[in-house]
């Protein structure tokens, strides 16, 4: 049973890019021209759908993610959020983050954005190499990157992200940190920085990329990195999250910690805790903008479903598993009203193969554990995996796998 609601976020997809990256597996669309008016006026509508859902609560965090959501002109995000303040409750000190590429970065875009009420800008540099920038497919070079951060600062933005990779092709240990140490020189309250992937349903799957660097190399820039990212204040807290003092992502936060969000907009997902029905609910959209602009009402949603006692345990343990500090059992069961009791047999084996600490009131993984975390993950997945597919956002680029 559910004591109270875990807080509440909202993610809002805006799924329209200037072009498709190769590596690329989120739902974002290539486009000439966007219907920003006509999608704003659904996005509002979708919320709508949803309200019932949440009467009385409130939103602590707001991320808007795609596609590239800095192609919609500040008038659009200002009509955006004067809607959705006249039909949500925001927590006093919300946190309200605006993904953008430093492609489309524009000063007066930026000061608009800031006046409508974003307070935090997650910017998707990837590298700092224009010879690795072309290789990823990437349609902006370094000097933009870096006039991406100043024109953010000038528009009053002190909460940032960067987004950087490593484990580009033909890079090596030296030009990695080098990536780093241009973003670190920047002074972002936040850097995200995870390996390139080759997912499938990508370009890069299809035609994978030549001289990849192998698993060692990969994992020398990584621990290079973080050793990097350390020595200048930046603190690990999850997987690819590292941040100065109190500069965490409070909408990631809240993924990881099982929290609720509702989800609008082309493919989104959301997850909502329904207490006095002792359940806790999936909504997703349909992911095609054209279709999603078509329909209206609850017609945009593609399907509901209710998280069986297997997904609330394997979820909550795919996010909280990847924090850091690790998060107290109390945690489990305020957020899944679960008995502790369904990690047990799990929580055993990983700690006798080393993966977690495990007191009774706290789950830390180890350091062997955070270095294995699919191994440590799947200890909790009791069903086949055909059944599993988490729904995750792209929050600085948020990786789960």
């Amino acid at each position: 049973m559910f004591s109270s609601n875990p807080p509440l976020g909202l993610y809002i997809h805006l799924p329209w890019c200037e072009k498709k990256c190769p590596y690329c597996d989120f739902n974002s669309h290539q486009a000439d021209s966007i219907p920003e008016q006509a999608y704003i006026e659904a996005l509002l509508d979708d919320l709508e759908q949803d309200l019932p859902l949440i009467w009385g609560r409130r939103i602590d965090s707001i991320f808007i993610g795609g596609g590239t959501p800095s192609l919609f002109s500040a008038a659009s995000i200002e009509q955006l959020f004067s809607g959705l303040r006249s039909l949500l409750n925001f927590a006093p000190a919300i946190e309200i983050t605006m993904e953008s590429n430093p492609g489309s970065a524009d000063a007066k875009n930026y000061q608009g954005y800031r006046e409508a009420g974003v307070n935090r800008l997650s910017i998707g540099v990837q590298s700092f190499n224009d010879e690795n920038l072309r290789a990823l497919g990437r349609i902006h070079n370094s000097a933009q990157a870096e006039a991406a951060f100043s024109i953010a600062r000038g528009a009053g933005f002190d909460n940032i992200n960067l987004d950087l990779m490593f484990g580009l092709p033909t890079q090596s240990l030296a030009a990695a940190n080098a990536d780093l140490e241009q973003a670190i020189a920047l002074g972002p309250e936040h850097i995200s920085l995870y390996q390139l992937t080759l997912e499938p349903n990508t370009l890069f799957h299809h035609q994978p990329p030549a001289n990849m660097p192998d698993d060692d190399l990969c994992w020398e820039q990584q621990s290079s990195g973080q050793v990097l990212l350390a020595k200048h204040g930046y603190r690990q807290y999850e997987v690819s999250a590292y941040c100065l003092v109190k500069r965490e992502s409070k909408h990631n936060l809240n993924y990881w910690c099982f929290g609720d969000y509702l989800g609008i907009g082309a493919g989104a997902h959301g997850k909502i805790t329904l207490g006095g029905e002792n359940r806790v609910l999936r909504r997703v959209r349909l992911r095609q903008p054209r279709t999603y602009l078509e329909r209206t009402g609850q017609a945009r949603i593609s399907s509901e479903t209710t998280l069986d006692e297997d997904d609330l345990v394997f979820e909550f343990m795919l996010n909280a598993l990847r924090l850091k500090r690790g998060f107290d059992t109390s945690l489990f069961c305020d957020n899944t009203g679960l008995s502790l009791n369904l990690l047990l047999p799990g929580l055993e084996l990983a700690r006798d193969k080393g993966l977690i600490d495990f007191n009774g009131a706290k789950i830390t993984p180890t350091e062997l554990g955070f270095c294995h975390l699919n191994d440590l993950q799947g200890l909790f997945l009791q069903l086949p995996n055909a059944k599993r597919k988490p729904f995750f956002e792209s929050s600085d680029r948020i990786i789960h796998n």
